[in-house]
C-alpha cells in the first residue's frame, strides 16, 4: 500500500511539474504571438487580393520561401509543383513534427465588399470566372508563416525538428494533373527527415472565433467525383420520336442517383452524399441533342460505403440509359478521390489537454463529423494526425449567418488567427516535450 501510494505522488508531482512548465512556456510565447499577429494579418489579406488556383501558386510559394529563408530555416521549393516544405533543425534532440498549411484558392467570384477583396479572374473548365480565397487557405498559410518566425526565434532551445509543409492544389488538381497532398508524399514529403506525426488546421466559417472543435477518428468525409455521360440519338426538337434524348436520361440519371442514400446506405451509421452539380447538354432550344454530361460529388465517411456508392452510381446510369436506348458512360473517379479524414485516437487523446491549455477548456468542443472532405487525409493514412477546426465567426454573430465555405460572401474573422498561432506552438512544444 505504501508502495503504490508513493508511486501515485511520484506520478502527480511529475504531471503537475509538466503542467506548470507548459504554463511557463505559454506565458513566454504570449508576447512573440501579439508581435507577429499584425504580420499574419497583412499576409493573410495580401494572399487573399492575390489568389491562385491549384498547382499555379508561383507567387505564393514565392513568398513563403523568401520568408522561411530570411528565418534561417532551410527550404525545398517546387515540391509537387508549387509546394515549399521547410526544415526547422532544434538545439536540442527530439521528434520530427509536421505542421501543414494548404495555399490554394478557388474558381469563385468574390462578392464580400473587403477592402483587400480579390479582382483575378480567369478561365475555369472553360468558363469566365474570379478566383477568390473562399475556403481559408490564405489564412492557413499565414498562420503558419507566423509559426514559423516563432519557432525559428527559439531554435536553440526547441526541442527535434520541425518540418513546415505548405501544399498545392488541396481543392484537386487541374484534369490531367498530378497534385496535392497525394504528390507531395510521393516527392518524398514525409521523408529526410521523416515525421512522427502531423498537425494541420482549418478555419472554420460557423464556428465562433476564440474557439476550436476537433473528433477523433473520422472527422472529414471521403471524397470523390464523377462525370456521366449519356450518348443518345439527336433530332429536331419537334420531332423527339426521332430521337433517344439525353437529357431526358440524364434527368431520370439524377433522380435515380438520389436513391443510393436515402434507400440504400444505413445513415443511422453514418452520413453519405451524392450531388449532382451540373448538367451540360445541347445549345438550342429546338434541338434534341447526341449528348449531355453529368459532374458531381460522392461523400462516405467508412470506405465501404464508398466503395458501394460507386457501385450503385455505376449500376442506376447504366440501367437507366439502357432502358432509354441510349448509353452512359460513368469515370468515377473522375479527377479527384480523398480518403477519410482520420484523427488518429491515441494522439488526439494525448493532445487534448494541449487544445484545452490554448483555447481554454470550455472553449473546445467535441463535434460530430462533417461531410466535407481534406486531402490531409492521405498523410494521415501514413503516419498518426490530428486535424481539427478553427473558429472564425465574429462575435455576436450566430451561426446561421455565416457564409459557407466555397461562396462569394465566405468571410474570415482575422481575430481568430491568433488562436491559431498559440496552438500550433503549443502542440510542437508539448508534444516533444512529453516524448
Amino acid at each position: 500500500m505504501i508502495q503504490r501510494y508513493s508511486i501515485a505522488v511520484i506520478l502527480c508531482l511529475l504531471y503537475n511539474a509538466v503542467s506548470a512548465q507548459n504554463n511557463s512556456y505559454q506565458q513566454k510565447i504570449q508576447p512573440l504571438i501579439t508581435a507577429v499577429e499584425p504580420k499574419v494579418i497583412a499576409w493573410r489579406r495580401d494572399f487573399h487580393e492575390n489568389p491562385e488556383l491549384g498547382n499555379r501558386e508561383v507567387r505564393t510559394a514565392g513568398i513563403i520561401a523568401r520568408h522561411l529563408q530570411s528565418l534561417g530555416i532551410e527550404v525545398k521549393t517546387q515540391v509537387a509543383k508549387t509546394g515549399v516544405v521547410g526544415i526547422l533543425k532544434g538545439g536540442l534532440p527530439g521528434p520530427v513534427i509536421a505542421l501543414r498549411a494548404d495555399m490554394d484558392a478557388l474558381p469563385v467570384t468574390e462578392n464580400t465588399g473587403l477592402p483587400f477583396a480579390s479582382k483575378v479572374k480567369t478561365t475555369y473548365n472553360n468558363q469566365e470566372t474570379g478566383v477568390m480565397h473562399a475556403c481559408g487557405h490564405d489564412a492557413h498559410v499565414a498562420i503558419l508563416m507566423g509559426v514559423a518566425e516563432i519557432l525559428a526565434s527559439q531554435k536553440a532551445t526547441l526541442k527535434g525538428t520541425v518540418k513546415f509543409i505548405f501544399q498545392p492544389a488541396e481543392e484537386g488538381a487541374p484534369k490531367g494533373e498530378e497534385g496535392g497532398a497525394a504528390l507531395m508524399i510521393k516527392e518524398g514529403v514525409l521523408e529526410n527527415p521523416a515525421p512522427e506525426v502531423i498537425f494541420g488546421l482549418h478555419v472554420w466559417a460557423d464556428r465562433p472565433a476564440g474557439t476550436i472543435g476537433y473528433k477523433p477518428e473520422g472527422t472529414m468525409a471521403s471524397a470523390c467525383d464523377f462525370k456521366i455521360t449519356v450518348t443518345g440519338k439527336p433530332s429536331h426538337g419537334s420531332r423527339p420520336w426521332n430521337a433517344v434524348d439525353p437529357i431526358v436520361t440524364a434527368a431520370q440519371i439524377v433522380t435515380g442517383l438520389q436513391t443510393i442514400v436515402s434507400r440504400n446506405i444505413n445513415l443511422t451509421e453514418n452520413a453519405a452524399v451524392v450531388t449532382v452539380g451540373a448538367i451540360q447538354g445541347g445549345n438550342r432550344f429546338n434541338i434534341i441533342p447526341e449528348k449531355a454530361e453529368l459532374i458531381g460529388t460522392v461523400r462516405a465517411l467508412s470506405t465501404a460505403d464508398e466503395q458501394y456508392i460507386y457501385k450503385r452510381v455505376k449500376e442506376i446510369a447504366n440501367g437507366i440509359a439502357q432502358s432509354a436506348n441510349a448509353t452512359a458512360t460513368v469515370e468515377i473517379p473522375y479527377t479527384t478521390q480523398y480518403p477519410v479524414t482520420y484523427n488518429n485516437p491515441a494522439l488526439t487523446k494525448t493532445m487534448l489537454p494541449t487544445l484545452q491549455q490554448a483555447a481554454g477548456a470550455g472553449n473546445v468542443q467535441l463535434i460530430p463529423a462533417t461531410t466535407g472532405a481534406e486531402d490531409f487525409s492521405f498523410y494521415a493514412q501514413k503516419i498518426p494526425g490530428l486535424f481539427f477546426f478553427l473558429g472564425v465567426l465574429p462575435k455576436g454573430k450566430k451561426p446561421t449567418e455565416a457564409a459557407p465555405h466555397h461562396t462569394p460572401e465566405f468571410f474570415v474573422d482575422e481575430n481568430g488567427l491568433k488562436l491559431g498561432i498559440e496552438t500550433f506552438i503549443l502542440l510542437v512544444h508539448n508534444y516533444a516535450e512529453n516524448k
